[in-house]
């Protein structure tokens, strides 16, 4: 099947797509100690085209061997701009040149920095992609290639396609599948490969750690099992998990690259990693159309990240997350329609460019049903692989599946920013002769315009049964009234988090994502304390011109306005943090404090919580050792969906992760008094209906259900 695939898309592009496609043919000789490449590149251009402008990197100047000419046309610091007119076919260019390279810092929030660079060439590795300019590209063409590399011995280069293949000196990779870049990467790796029905399972890693790479290799095959039968066949002929020299977690066409500390996590494997997998169907697959939007990565985060949480019986609570992440991480200052996303850059981008983007397909898929909306996938794909598309594009394949009209759908949720909020109101019970009515209203409360929406209801009734009902809300109040069989205990709008929409108060624990959220807020150094914050608190705010840093006896009161960071045990204010909720006690003197969840020791360990204070978070943070600062400044960010943590030595090793309990929710009604608690949500059952049996069966232990 998998060789039938193969020639099949062969033969595809052999008498189509592939006749638009310039051929490079690229001989590369790497220098990692210089940060040297040296490059001839055999180019072979489709019938009929006689020149073709491009572009590359400024440090590499091309000269022509065979019958052609060369022009420049200028450029800047970062490319060269040239005219190449071909008097025969094929051309070869010929350049070299130093690409050391550099990192960039990027923060992304509070606490939060990743290393960015367009490429380099270092002792310690290279990385090299479109935007490092070392081959010669433009803004719309495609390329196949063929790519045969020299590296110092003990080293291997890596691309995307076929390979590798050792040619002498040289290590080959290849591809006629339409490409958007070439991507080089080498270092000295030690290759581990593993053949799967659906492609070949490599690991690249900077050591010969069999143990570390075997989960990968296996991980590989189940993942490409999974997806090849929710969408189409794996459309590359291999799949590579590579470590990289610095924290990264790329996706590229058949293969990702993640850094050192990232890949050793062991949540990674059933979360970042088969994202990265997915990634091959949509972005490196169908290539995104950057013009109008980028729908790619909300559309792989619902079938990896949030396809994981429902198997696992955790879908509504990862959708309560994406909904907390923009409640906090996008104002109105930072929001924007999902159709202008086009990369993650700081949170508010991604609270909206993924989390908003996957709850607007979760909502059509409840719409359309699980049936159709694989059919609208699948027809997706197949119409638009190796070519750009967009949200238009991927709404007529919905349409073309469920023969709706989903322009106001897509208008809605593509083109609006903001969420709606939410109210239920005038709640009330009728007995009736065979059972019983219940009636009542729901409000659209935002400022804003009202959005049309189809609203979920759900019914606890007396005996155990749970009824859903959807209603249509296309204004800004909506009357329903429900007949039902039996006396009900529990009246819930929308308890599954379904919809994209505002938070209710009830529904969410505060979380130290309110913090690390924040585009200004403070933070409180002690007047005087046996360990100092300083260096931990600079490296959070960074150059955030919203936060600032103060010692607690430069300020009399804590101001009510903003977000506030207590840092150390002996902080004069965290007596506020007992006046908040949840009630914090905090017993100074034995570095003890009482939550919600239980009674801590900070005597030798560091702890972390946040409560809300006045309605602004209000955190604290006390470490039972200094050198355990540096590990907290990078780790503590990263725990936004908690609202406490506890970690032990100077790593430090996390020990503890907790969230508040929730309260009642101001979407609720409830029919009996106490409320009972245990009654659970109606939770959706997996969106797995389409597949094998016998695959459906082992989810739970692909996705490492636990």
């Amino acid at each position: 099947m998998r060789l039938f695939y193969s020639i099949a898309l062969l033969l595809l592009w052999s008498l189509g797509v592939s006749a638009e496609l310039i051929q490079q043919d690229l001989q590369v000789q790497l220098d990692p100690p210089s940060g040297r490449l040296q490059v001839s590149d055999t180019l072979r251009f489709p019938p009929g085209q006689k020149a073709w402008t491009f572009r590359l990197h400024p440090n590499l100047v091309p000269e022509i061997q065979g019958a052609g000419r060369l022009e420049q046309l200028g450029g800047t610091d970062r490319w060269r701009h040239y005219r190449l007119y071909s008097e025969g076919n094929p051309i070869t260019l010929v350049y070299g040149g130093v690409l050391r390279g550099r990192f960039s810092p990027v923060r992304e929030s509070l606490g939060r920095v990743h290393r960015s660079t367009r490429g380099m060439i270092r002792p310690e590795g290279v990385f090299l992609t479109g935007a490092s300019g070392w081959y010669p590209q433009d803004d719309s063409s495609r390329y196949r290639f063929r790519l045969r590399v020299q590296v110092p011995e003990g080293w291997i280069a890596v691309s995307q396609g076929a390979g590798p293949e050792r040619q002498g000196d040289r290590w080959v990779w290849q591809t006629d599948l339409p490409q958007e870049a070439i991507y080089l990467v080498a270092a000295p790796f030690s290759l581990f490969r593993q053949s799967t029905p659906f492609g070949e399972a490599q690991a690249y890693l900077r050591n010969p750690e069999a143990a570390l790479a075997q989960p990968y290799l296996d991980a590989t095959g189940n993942y490409l099992q999974l997806y090849s039968a929710l969408i189409t066949p794996y459309p590359y002929e291999k799949f590579a998990l590579v470590e990289n020299f610095w924290e990264t977690g790329y996706g590229m066409p058949s293969f990702t690259l993640l850094g050192p500390r990232v890949l050793r996590l062991p949540f990674i494997l059933h979360s970042a990693y088969p994202h990265e997998i997915l990634h091959n169907w949509w972005g490196n697959g169908v290539y995104v159309d950057e013009a109008q939007g980028n729908w790619s990565e909300g559309l792989t985060a619902y079938l990896a990240d949030h396809l994981h949480r429902e198997v696992c019986g955790r879908g509504a609570e990862y959708r309560r997350d994406q909904l907390q992440a923009y409640a906090d991480f996008v104002t109105e200052k930072t929001d924007f329609p999902i159709q202008d996303f086009r990369s993650r850059q700081h949170a508010a981008s991604q609270a909206i460019g993924y989390g908003k983007t996957l709850m607007m397909l979760h909502m059509l898929r409840r719409q359309l049903g699980d049936a159709v909306f694989l059919d609208g996938l699948r027809r997706f794909y197949e119409d638009h692989r190796f070519q750009a598309a967009d949200f238009q594009d991927l709404r007529k394949a919905f349409e073309q599946a469920s023969g709706r009209d989903l322009q106001p759908f897509f208008q809605q949720w593509t083109e609006r920013t903001g969420a709606p909020a939410l109210a239920l109101t005038q709640v009330h019970l009728e007995k009736k002769e065979n059972g019983y009515r219940v009636r009542g209203r729901i409000l659209q409360t935002q400022e804003a315009p009202p959005f049309s929406l189809r609203v979920p209801l759900v019914i606890h009734l007396q005996g155990g049964a749970v009824r859903e009902q959807q209603i249509f809300m296309p204004g800004r109040a909506q009357d329903f009234s429900i007949d039902l069989p039996a006396f009900p205990l529990r009246l819930a709008l929308d308890p599954g988090f379904d919809l994209f929409r505002a938070l209710a108060p009830g529904e969410t624990p505060v979380r130290f994502s309110a913090l690390f959220g924040a585009e200004q807020g403070l933070m409180v150094l002690p007047a005087a304390s046996e360990i100092d914050y300083t260096s931990l608190a600079k490296a959070w705010i960074g150059d955030l011109p919203g936060w600032a840093l103060v010692r607690a006896d430069a300020i009399e009161t804590l101001p009510q306005d903003r977000p506030i960071w207590l840092l150390g045990w002996k902080n004069p204010f965290l007596p506020q943090l007992a006046q908040g909720e949840p009630a914090i006690q905090f017993q100074g003197s034995e570095k003890k404090v009482q939550t919600p969840v239980g009674l801590f020791s900070g005597a030798e360990q560091s702890l972390a919580l946040v409560s809300r204070w006045r309605g602004q978070p209000i955190g604290f943070l006390g470490v039972a050792q200094a050198e355990a600062l540096p590990g907290l400044a990078r780790k503590l960010p990263h725990y936004g969906r908690y609202s406490l943590a506890i970690f032990q030595g100077t790593a430090p090793t996390n020990r503890l992760k907790s969230s508040w309990p929730v309260g009642l929710s101001d979407l609720s009604f409830w029919f009996i008094q106490p409320p009972d608690p245990a009654l659970s949500s109606l939770l959706k059952p997996p969106f797995t209906a389409l597949l094998d049996p016998a695959l459906q069966k082992k989810l739970p232990e692909i996705l490492g259900c636990h």
